[in-house]
C-alpha cells in the first residue's frame, strides 16, 4: 500500500516546513544565549570595573556572546541553504 505522489509531495512539504521552523527556533535560542552572555559581561564590567581581572572576564564574556551569535547565524544560514537548495 503505497502513498500517491500527491500525498508524498504534501508530506515532504510539511516536513520541510517543520525543519525550517526548527532551524528558526534554534537561531532564536542562539540569539537568546548570545544576548544573555554579552549582557552578563557588560554587567560584570560595569559593576566590577575596579578589579582588573574581573574586567577582563567581563570583556571575555562580551566577546563570547558575540561569538555565540555569529556561530548561530552561520549555522542557520548553512542549514537554510541546505534545505532550500534547488
Amino acid at each position: 500500500m503505497s502513498d500517491s505522489p500527491e500525498v508524498r509531495s504534501r508530506t515532504d512539504d510539511l516536513a520541510l516546513v517543520r525543519t525550517d521552523l526548527a532551524n528558526e527556533r534554534t537561531l532564536l535560542a542562539y540569539a537568546r544565549t548570545a544576548l544573555m552572555v554579552a549582557a552578563t559581561g557588560i554587567t560584570v564590567v560595569k559593576f566590577f570595573a575596579e578589579t582588573e581581572s574581573i574586567r577582563y572576564i567581563g570583556w571575555a564574556l562580551v566577546s563570547a556572546g558575540v561569538l555565540v551569535g555569529v556561530v548561530g547565524v552561520v549555522r542557520y544560514t548553512r542549514m537554510h541553504k541546505r534545505l532550500h537548495r534547488s
